[in-house]
């Protein structure tokens, strides 16, 4: 199992005027600084949140850091939970004409993950969101919801219908890829187009480990988010790195891992059974636009290639040079991407 961890470059600077209205490309974005009218929990005052581990301290990243500044807590009523769920994600800074671009993250990570390109989307003038999955990330779960499929897409089709509010470009990497074709295919009023980014979307599920003794499923977790594991995963997902920078990318990618409730959610959704989109892939009416990278070690480009002949309208773009986390490794041709990908015909 291959766990995200990632670099990235600094936000912009809010703009100074409040509601101000500029044009951007082919429409205008209005800045949004208003004050918190959602009842979300920001929990900081000029530092990080204070829901995260303290370990955010320790990570030396000055991209990882002024994005996790930006992260804060969006209540989510779910129907099967007696109160709210606090949800993590980064809000937009900015409303575009174009539909907002929502990203979700890999297998057992956070939006911290986007980091890198983030910045890059809301200099195109784009409306992005990067929302924490349920049961990852680092939303409140002291009361543990159950993490299995449905209650994720659930979950994301609540906050969807209680924030974004508009058909959305939704953006999946890796395992995100079938939460964004499950989601898709379950609730198409919600999804305009959909980005798959190395998509591993061809598994059938968690497989043998809903059948683990629980002891077992504890121990096999707790190895889950070891240092040396997580080194492990990003030796194969980045070419080239120094061990420092391994070593600090580990701390960001295990961070929410650091969370009371992550070995319990982890455990739930592991034992659910997890995702097997296979039959949905072709069922997809939505455009899609597929990213995959030439020295991916993790999904084949035989995938990707089986991905877009089994979709009904989709197209492909190749990354040379680039493991299997372009959005970290190269991030201003997937910012592209998404960028033209959302404009459509605009231009």
């Amino acid at each position: 199992m291959i766990m995200a961890v990632k670099l990235g470059s600094p936000p912009p600077q809010p703009p100074p005027l409040m509601g101000m209205t500029v044009a951007k490309k082919c429409g205008s974005v209005r800045v949004l600084l208003g004050g918190n009218k959602t009842g979300a929990d920001t929990g900081y005052a000029g530092g990080f949140p204070s829901f995260l581990p303290k370990e955010v301290e320790k990570i030396k990243d000055p991209f990882a850091r002024s994005l996790a500044q930006r992260i804060e807590r969006l209540p989510v009523k779910v129907g099967f939970s007696e109160s709210c769920i606090m949800s993590s994600c980064v809000k937009p800074l900015i409303q575009s004409d174009i539909n907002p671009v929502v990203l979700l993250h890999c297998f057992d990570s956070s939006c911290l993950e986007w980091r890198c390109t983030y910045p890059l989307l809301e200099e195109a003038g784009l409306e992005a969101w990067a929302i924490d999955v349920l049961g990852w990330g680092f939303s409140d779960l002291e009361r543990l919801p159950p993490c299995n499929v449905a209650s994720k897409r659930y979950h994301l089709y609540q906050l969807w219908k209680s924030y974004i509010k508009r058909p959305m470009i939704l953006v999946g990497p890796s395992l995100g890829a079938a939460v964004a074709i499950d989601f898709a295919d379950n609730h198409p009023e919600a999804v305009e187009k959909l980005v798959l980014i190395n998509a591993s979307v061809y598994a059938e599920g968690t497989g043998n480990l809903t059948r683990l003794p629980r002891m077992l499923a504890y121990a096999g977790v707790s190895l889950l988010k070891s240092i040396p594991l997580r080194l492990y995963a990003n030796i194969l997902a980045f070419n080239g790195i120094s061990l420092a920078t391994s070593l600090d990318w580990t701390n960001v990618g295990r961070l929410h891992c650091l969370l009371p409730w992550w070995e319990d959610a982890t455990i739930n959704f592991m034992s659910s059974g997890g995702y097997n989109v296979i039959a949905q892939i072709k069922q997809l009416k939505q455009k899609a636009l597929i990213i995959c990278s030439e020295r991916d070690q993790i999904v084949n480009y035989e995938q990707a290639v089986r991905l877009q002949l089994e979709l009904q309208d989709a197209s492909m773009r190749l990354i040379p040079d680039c493991g299997h986390l372009p959005h970290v490794d190269k991030p201003s041709a997937v910012a592209r991407f998404i960028a033209e990908f959302a404009r459509g015909d605009c231009n």
